[in-house]
């Protein structure tokens, strides 16, 4: 088996291989092309080839310039000044300049966007020239560029002129099925749930460095058929593997299997908020999971241990808290994971009023996560061992969100790999109370909410001092996990499976990069 460390494949020249057509599979279909309308990997990784931003990561993570060719900030931590590339080109053939960043944030940072969390630290933007922009921060806001690596520039004049001038992410618009970006690829073809094309945008600014002619996207559900297709050639590039068939495809004759591990902790999260459950013989009675003991009784047992080594088969790590230990900000102070122990978890409930359990309903993606509906079918049989009784619903991803935004769950399954690669991002996200004026807590679907962190969110935030700062983050990872806000189970791993000849960058962040792809 072929295993890579930090983005470790290097892409080849184009020159140095004669021009393909490419093929690949994932699991889930990009709902939308609207880079603005829903805030996910499956989203965000694909209109990757197809949008850009001001910053970008590169192959190593590292943020690089891209629609902007250089920022600095302003004053005492008043913002940053961002300096965009002239000449550039949208794939409609218009020009790019300063209006459409303007507008580009202010449709992304709407109240209908799902990516407005993103500029919750701006105050306001301001356009200096038609080549330079100032981002105005209510404090100082040292990460705010990496914190910005996935927003996606949009053609004002276009958009608007599509009716697509705000994103709409429930019913769509023209920019979902469509896209006018100023990326290295286009989309040529867009059958949602069958398939997508690309094709090289001639007039893309960049550094040519693939081979690729066209490139064919087709979601595969099963990870059986999708095994079958790259097996006879149908398709050159399968994202996931199942676990289960990495050994089978490493051993076979010209094909290769790449093999690392995930920015994404993988969690199951609570309806805080509920004073009610919703599911099960218990629907109607008052909400256990507003107990912490009834949380702690959960994480206790999940024997996470015995799901990395069946179901995993050892290719995933123990996760502690909401970002894993190569992310910036990491707890070392608080690494600890609670303890599988059923005794002590059935002794738990007992204090808290439900010696005898309850039941309860679990919702599940089957297609989003590596071996996703098997972990919570597992989850499912390890909580009945303590008289807790999940009814799981497992459903496609494009039904799991509108679940989880209409509160439509007790206990949940979730993903979350941070953005910024950064403790404050799921802090931001998944910890802070919800609060739509402040753009916070826009993926805390339960409602979880705690004075103390929403208190030190902003102060981590404007530090500086990294000493200072990973002191506060410590005091609110402490916070989280005492109060066992989510259970935090493992850092997904990445397997990809790729015919031989085919070279590519694997990157932390499971985004797959279409520019750095050559094929032989």
């Amino acid at each position: 088996m072929r295993t890579i460390a930090f983005a470790a494949l290097a892409a080849m020249a184009a020159t140095a291989a004669s021009a393909e057509t490419f093929k690949w599979a994932g699991t889930t279909d990009p709902q939308t092309m609207d880079p603005h309308a829903v805030n996910s990997a499956p989203v965000l990784s694909f209109l990757n080839n197809v949008y850009e931003g001001l910053v970008r990561r590169g192959k190593d993570m590292a943020i690089e310039p891209a629609l902007a060719t250089s920022w600095e900030p302003i004053g005492e931590g008043e913002g940053w000044r961002f300096t965009l590339r002239e000449g550039v080109k949208f794939q409609d053939g218009s020009d790019f300049n300063a209006d459409d960043v303007i507008f580009s944030y202010e449709r992304a940072a709407s109240e209908v966007s799902d990516v407005k969390g993103w500029f919750a630290p701006i105050a306001e933007v301001k356009k200096v020239d038609d080549f330079t922009v100032d981002f105005l921060t209510s404090a100082p806001n040292p990460i705010f560029p990496d914190s910005i690596a996935n927003w996606m520039i949009m053609d004002a004049g276009w958009t608007t002129g599509i009716d697509a001038a705000v994103p709409d992410k429930e019913n769509g618009n023209a920019a979902t099925l469509q896209a006018n970006g100023t990326g290295a690829f286009m989309v040529s073809d867009r059958q949602p749930g069958l398939q997508t094309k690309l094709t090289p945008f001639d007039g893309w600014w960049g550094e040519v460095e693939h081979n690729i002619t066209e490139a064919t996207f087709t979601p595969i559900k099963n990870p059986a058929t999708a095994v079958a297709a790259l097996l006879s050639g149908d398709v050159d590039l399968i994202n996931p593997v199942p676990i289960q068939d990495a050994g089978r495809i490493a051993e076979r004759d010209g094909m290769n299997v790449i093999q690392g591990i995930e920015a994404r902790v993988i969690m199951f999260g609570f309806g805080h908020e509920a004073d009610t459950l919703k599911y099960g013989a218990d629907a109607g009675k008052p909400n256990p999971f507003q107990d912490v003991r009834v949380r702690e009784a959960v994480a206790k047992a999940i024997n996470v241990d015995a799901i990395l080594a069946t179901i995993m088969r050892g290719n995933a790590e123990l996760a502690s808290q909401l970002v894993s230990p190569a992310m910036r900000g990491f707890s070392s102070a608080n690494d600890a994971r609670p303890v599988y122990d059923v005794e002590a978890a059935k002794a738990l409930l007992a204090e808290a009023g439900y010696a005898d359990g309850f039941s309860f309903g679990l919702k599940c993606p089957n297609d989003r996560y590596l071996n996703d509906e098997a972990v919570c079918q597992a989850a499912v049989s390890m909580l009945a061992q303590i008289g807790v009784k999940a009814e799981l619903d497992a459903m496609p991803v494009n039904n799991y969100w509108p679940e989880l935004r209409a509160d439509n769950y007790d206990m949940y399954l979730l993903g979350w790999s941070p953005g910024t690669f950064d403790h404050e991002h799921p802090v931001r996200f998944l910890a802070s109370t919800p609060n739509s004026e402040k753009k916070l807590g826009s993926w805390n679907f339960g409602g979880y909410s705690n004075a103390r962190i929403d208190e030190l969110l902003p102060m981590i935030q404007s530090e500086i001092d990294d000493t200072k700062r990973q002191t506060m983050i410590d005091e609110v990872t402490g916070i989280y996990q005492s109060e066992h806000a989510y259970v935090t189970m493992y850092v997904q791993p990445l397997v990809w499976g790729t015919r031989a000849g085919v070279e590519l960058v694997q990157r932390p962040d499971n985004f797959f990069i279409l520019r750095w792809v050559t094929a032989n």
